[in-house]
């Protein structure tokens, strides 16, 4: 009972601290971090789902039909393919008609044009005091292994672009710049060289597929990547700006000879700060006002002011 009782500690302090671990070694330990959740919504299993069971329903871009199509294409076994619950060709979780326990994703947030709208989507379908299961991929020890780490800074120029769709550099870096993808190797140092060294062509076909795109059209590729230590800081940063619905659980980080490290997001009850919604730092309202009479004399809020019309206009904070 004492050594129960011990565990339990340990795993309530690294649920208040967010660190690191390494107890997770492979998908099925992940996997049964899970058991005994209620309900379970995985986002894009394709063929090799992390869960099944009368607790788990699946959303994807694809119809059961199609996604069995394109597993035939891809010489895959359709069979196993689950049975897609909510579908959205644009991935538009919005449709989603449920709320769960716990939201699983495995090498999803990668390819998501728009990072933080995705993890905003994933809390609405959230029950309150859920939580987000995240497998991703280790850019050191995958095809993304010469391409920079995603920042903050990138994370939120998507976000404020409202971007739907990749833009050229992730399209050039994901069909020129990589290179192999055999975790093995890479662990042993040998990252073998970035494809265009060898096709220097490819680069400027990557620029004429962006180029070739019609209004909608879609290039599936990375736009993000992460190790262990970055996706933890990240997080942290867009909590502390209130811009994310989450605090971190826990970062089991990757281990010798895999290509992902595993994330659990808790849902918070933190109100979010969409970004346009702050005033500008030192903001005087009775300044604000001495510098536009015209406001005065209307009688106006000088916030609500601001907000409504003296930012679009640009209006003098002051004197």
């Amino acid at each position: 009972m004492q050594a129960r009782n011990m565990e339990l500690e340990s795993h309530h302090r690294t649920r208040e601290t967010g660190r690191s671990g390494s107890a997770i070694s492979s998908r099925s330990d992940f996997v049964k971090l899970l058991e005994g959740v209620p309900s379970i919504l995985e986002i894009g299993p394709f063929t090799n789902p992390l869960l099944r069971g009368p607790n788990v329903k699946y959303f994807d871009v694809l119809s059961t039909e199609a996604l069995k199509q394109r597993a035939s294409a891809h010489g895959l076994d359709a069979g196993r393919c689950p049975c897609i619950d909510f579908v959205s060709k644009s991935g538009d979780l919005s449709i989603v008609s449920e709320q769960f326990d716990a939201v699983v994703s495995c090498h999803v947030i990668e390819h998501q044009p728009d990072l933080l709208k995705h993890l905003v989507d994933v809390d609405k379908i959230l029950r309150t005091g859920g939580r987000y299961f995240l497998a991703i991929p280790d850019k050191r020890y995958c095809f993304d292994h010469y391409i920079a780490e995603s920042t903050v800074a990138d994370v939120l120029d998507a976000h404020v672009r409202k971007r739907r769709l990749h833009d050229v550099a992730s399209i050039i870096e994901h069909l020129a710049l990589t290179t192999h993808n055999d975790a093995a190797r890479h662990w042993r140092g040998d990252h073998g060289e970035q494809t265009y060294r060898s096709a220097p062509a490819l680069i400027r076909e990557a620029i004429n597929q962006y180029l070739r795109l019609e209004n909608d059209g879609y290039i599936d590729v990375h736009a993000w990547q992460f190790v262990p230590d970055s996706f933890k800081d990240l997080m942290q940063t867009l909590e502390t700006l209130q811009l994310s619905p989450y605090r971190v659980g826990h970062i089991y980080t990757t281990t010798r000879g895999s290509n992902e490290f595993y994330a659990i997001l808790e849902k918070t009850t933190v109100r979010m700060l969409p970004l346009g919604d702050e005033l500008p730092i030192g903001f005087d309202a009775d300044q604000y006002l001495m510098a536009n009479p015209d406001v005065a004399k209307a009688g106006v809020d000088a916030k609500q002011h601001y907000f409504s019309y003296g930012r679009n206009e640009g209006r003098k904070l002051r004197p």
